[in-house]
């Protein structure tokens, strides 16, 4: 539908030596004038040409057309739809409710699996840091004993013997059976 102000001109009354200034004056074009045309150049020619003649169809069963400044409502009619696809409606939205109550189930529980994977974990890791600080303190204390006892084996090695003189020697006293105290 075509609205036309008072005053103005349409789009549908714009000749072609509107639309291409470097043509001739209207009424004076030739088909060497066409030829040269770009193709965006005709295919506005071709919309102009078909909206004038659509203008024209109007015109005639229109004689003038209002159009207010507001906004244009168009209501949709609601259709109606038979029982059978209102029952498939249902049908496919009771499935739908079903499988989202499933997908939320199967996240939830997936969820507290996790949860429960996590703490166990955590709990290892608080076991192990503690396994860790209790073998840096028995490390500790062995490097205290080894230092305690570091002056009898410079004694021990000042004499000729070096503790592993002292190891070998307890291990055949063992095999021997002839431990000394």
């Amino acid at each position: 539908m075509m609205v036309q102000h008072s005053g103005q001109v349409s789009a549908l009354e714009v000749s072609a030596s509107a639309i291409v200034p470097t043509l001739s004056p209207a009424g004076s074009l030739g088909f060497d004038d066409f030829t040269n045309l770009t193709p965006l150049v005709k295919e506005e020619l071709r919309f102009a040409i078909q909206n004038k003649r659509q203008f024209h169809r109007m015109s005639s069963t229109l004689d003038t057309v209002t159009v207010s400044d507001g906004p244009v409502e168009t209501s949709m009619l609601k259709t109606e739809f038979s029982p059978e696809e209102d029952e498939r409606k249902k049908r496919r939205r009771e499935r739908n409710k079903i499988a989202a109550a499933k997908c939320r189930n199967k996240k939830k529980e997936k969820t507290e699996c996790l949860q429960k994977e996590s703490e166990k974990l955590e709990t290892i890791n608080a076991e192990l840091k503690a396994q860790i600080e209790e073998l840096k303190n028995e490390k500790q204390h062995l490097i205290y004993m080894l230092n305690l006892h570091r002056p009898t084996c410079i004694v021990r090695a000042q004499n000729g013997r070096t503790p592993e003189d002292e190891r070998n020697l307890f291990i055949q006293q063992i095999k021997e059976g002839t431990l000394q105290g």
